[in-house]
């Protein structure tokens, strides 16, 4: 309850903090009550999941989950508040003590996505990818997404993964393959964790 509460009060404060930069007093009171609404919803998950346990770990993760990487906590907090409004469910069991919250359906039924703190349609057989990339987040805090969306941007216009893919066993032979083949395995976060777990899109 407390993490829930602490969580949800953060994320208020950072909302307002943004929305008076952007507008001023009204923006603060715009701004503190979208925090107010992702706030609730990531506090409400973080408890009834119990996300973090009450031991030394899962106070050290909630501490630097609220602070160095609050940024890909907040827009964590915003994924799980879409998956929530399209109507998908908590994994409580999985994200028990985790220090992550899973949700059970992803956004493709072919993949797992993790946003954040936020893990969306993983299963144990590709769970310790999507923790590298939560461990990733935690460990470059507010320059986590910003660095995985400049590669991105970078390999979909200058794409010199192709000196390197292996264009015997995954040719990238239509539109769709320069993306799914092509660029997303490429990219720092998922090359790094897929030689940690799992196979890449062939």
């Amino acid at each position: 309850m407390v993490f829930g509460i602490i969580s949800a009060a953060v994320q208020v404060g950072v909302g307002a903090l943004f929305g008076f930069l952007a507008g001023g007093p009204i923006g603060l009171m715009v701004g503190a009550v979208v925090g107010l609404l992702v706030g609730a919803v990531f506090g409400w998950a973080v408890t009834s999941a119990g996300v973090y346990a009450p031991d030394a770990r899962g106070i050290f993760l909630f501490v630097v989950d609220h602070t160095w990487s609050l940024l890909n906590t907040v827009v964590g907090a915003i994924y799980l508040a879409v998956h929530l409004v399209f109507g998908h469910s908590l994994d409580r069991p999985t994200s028990q003590g985790s220090g992550r919250v899973s949700v059970v359906e992803g956004v493709s039924p072919r993949y797992a996505t993790t946003i954040g703190t936020v893990c969306a349609g993983s299963s144990s057989g590709i769970q310790r990818h999507e923790d590298v990339h939560i461990f990733q987040g935690r460990l470059l805090g507010p320059l986590y997404i910003p660095l995985v969306l400049a590669n991105y941007v970078l390999f979909t216009i200058a794409p010199v993964w192709l000196l390197y893919h292996d264009h015997t066993n995954a040719p990238i032979n239509r539109f769709t393959r320069y993306f799914e083949i092509g660029v997303y395995p490429h990219v720092w976060n998922e090359a790094i964790a897929y030689r940690i777990q799992g196979t890449p899109p062939r």
